[in-house]
Order: C-alpha cells, then sequence, then structure tokens
C-alpha cells in the first residue's frame, strides 16, 4: 500500500527533529535532514503496524478481510 504523510522537520543545534502531524506519536531525528526523514519514516511503519494488530484483535476470525487500496 502507498502512503503519502507530511514530514515536519526543524533544525536544533547539530539535529534535525521531525514529526509527523497526521501520526500523534510519530517522531524521528538524525544529524542529516535524510537521516531525520528515514527515522521518522520508521516510526510512522511502526505505530501503523502497532494500530493495525491491535484494531485487528477483535476480529471474529471467520470475518471477512479484505484489503482496500487507496491510491
Amino acid at each position: 500500500m502507498h502512503n503519502q504523510f507530511t514530514a515536519v522537520i526543524e533544525k536544533d543545534g547539530d539535529w534535525y527533529i521531525g514529526y509527523c502531524p497526521e501520526i500523534p506519536g510519530a517522531n524521528g531525528q538524525g544529524k542529516t535532514k535524510e537521516e531525520c526523514r528515514k527515522s521518522l519514516a520508521q516510526a510512522v511503519s511502526l505505530i501503523l503496524e502497532d494500530r493495525r494488530e491491535d484494531a485487528l484483535r477483535g476480529v471474529p476470525k471467520d470475518a471477512i478481510q479484505e484489503i482496500v487500496d487507496i491510491t
């Protein structure tokens, strides 16, 4: 699935600090802007994976589950 999110990146001393307003709790950091973006992307991925697993825990085993692709 392809998703795009906003990366807000600020310079803080020697570090770049980033967050994603659409995904609360998704933060990243790095010595370069690219390191920060990569760190932030990993955080977003981990949070979404965790939220998906958590959301699916209560789904009945006999329920039909399909992927909806948003482009």
